[in-house]
């Protein structure tokens, strides 16, 4: 990573969350504490590499409460929760919300580290995964309206004969709108746009909805 990781930390243990910030800076990571959910949701979060290390029980809307609330507005920063008590059913919660790990205090630095390195590694791959939705995105919406037509029927299998009639027009502007889609898509064949089909809709399924509205009807 060009850009070290910034790990939060939210736990009204003052002297925990020292020594936690002490062993992130130990291991390299920027790191900043904050006493309770509400001090967190004071500072925005920036868009680095990064992770939460979120105590469960919080004075105020609990650790559980904050992972709701991240979600509900989109924040895909991993979590991994610590616990002063055995709870079996905070943890089943929190893992059932996507939670990285689960850890219950006091935490084997050896296990945090572990489980943080988990929790940047989804972070990555998150990244990674909306960059390529983006890129995606950016690269169907140069298509006009007809040439979306035309690239449905062309992923579907169908002929260019076929997609004429289905579109109530001439075999040779199917033909037109097929050269320059491929060009736009950088593609050469007809598998390659399957393929490029195949990467949306993963993308899509991955992401969420966000991507539907750009994707050719089934």
């Amino acid at each position: 990573m060009d850009v070290k990781p910034l790990i939060h930390v939210v736990d009204d243990d003052a002297s925990l969350r020292a020594a936690l910030l002490r062993l992130l800076d130990a291991a390299g990571f920027d790191s900043r504490g904050y006493a309770d959910t509400g001090e967190f949701l004071l500072h925005p979060v920036p868009d680095r590499p990064g992770c939460l290390l979120l105590d469960v029980n919080l004075p105020g809307p609990s650790g559980l409460e904050l992972q709701d609330v991240l979600q509900q507005h989109g924040c895909q920063l991993p979590v991994v929760f610590l616990s002063g008590r055995s709870d079996i059913p905070s943890s089943v919660r929190a893992m059932k919300a996507g939670a990285v790990d689960f850890l219950q205090k006091p935490a084997q630095s050896e296990a945090l580290l572990a489980a943080i390195g988990r929790a940047l590694a989804r972070d990555d791959a998150q990244r990674t995964a909306r960059a390529e939705q983006q890129g995606l995105k950016a690269l169907f919406a140069t298509l006009t309206p007809r040439e979306r037509e035309v690239f449905d029927r062309i992923v579907a299998g169908k002929l260019n004969k076929q997609i004429a009639e289905d579109l109530d027009t001439s075999e040779r502007t199917v033909k037109t709108h097929r050269s320059q889609l491929m060009h736009k898509l950088g593609a050469d064949s007809a598998a390659e746009l399957g393929r490029l089909d195949e990467r949306l809709r993963q993308v899509a399924s991955d992401q969420g909805p966000g991507i539907a509205r750009v994707l050719p009807a089934s």
